[in-house]
């Protein structure tokens, strides 16, 4: 299979998943300083306040497989959902991603966007996804255990705030 192509906008019942726009940045930038403080801490905001908006702007671009995820009623953005390997040379590195602001959670939303992202791979021809997950983060691995994936009992990264799992969806 050659390498994915073609992500772009979907649709759910409650969702628009969308190319994220740089004028958004500050809304992506606002998930690193609700990020739980066992999250390594290069991917939280530092003591000097880095990564700054600009910064979360110039990544934006550098990462077209993630995507904005947008509520159908409100239009608000909620976070991000998609593939972080998208448009590598492999269809087997394609790896989900998802995080949403706190105030979203616990409504299905990551669910219901990943669910997509997933179906589309499946339809684009990808032969399997996969997915890191932190061991105490019981609520983004029972998501996706929804979505089908399973632990592979690989360890990706360890820290003192705990082990990365790999987890994987086969097609």
């Amino acid at each position: 299979m050659a390498a994915i192509r073609g992500l772009g906008t979907l649709e759910t019942e409650r969702l628009v998943l969308r190319p994220r726009q740089v004028d958004e940045a500050a809304t992506y930038r606002y998930l690193w300083t609700e990020r739980d403080p066992r999250v390594p801490p290069h991917r939280r905001i530092d003591a000097d306040g880095r990564p700054t908006v600009a910064e979360i702007a110039a990544l934006i671009e550098d990462e077209p497989g993630l995507l904005a995820v947008q509520r159908r009623d409100t239009a608000e953005v909620i976070g991000y959902c998609g593939l972080t390997g998208y448009g590598s040379a492999s269809p087997d590195e394609q790896e989900l991603a998802f995080e949403l602001l706190r105030a979203a959670h616990g409504r299905g939303y990551a669910t219901e966007a990943g669910g997509a992202v997933v179906a589309w791979a499946r339809e684009a021809g990808c032969p399997r996804l996969w997915a890191t997950v932190w061991d105490w983060n019981v609520a983004s691995r029972r998501v996706l255990e929804k979505l089908g994936f399973h632990e592979t009992g690989a360890v990706v990264a360890e820290s003192v705030h705990g082990h990365s799992l790999a987890t994987v969806r086969q097609f």
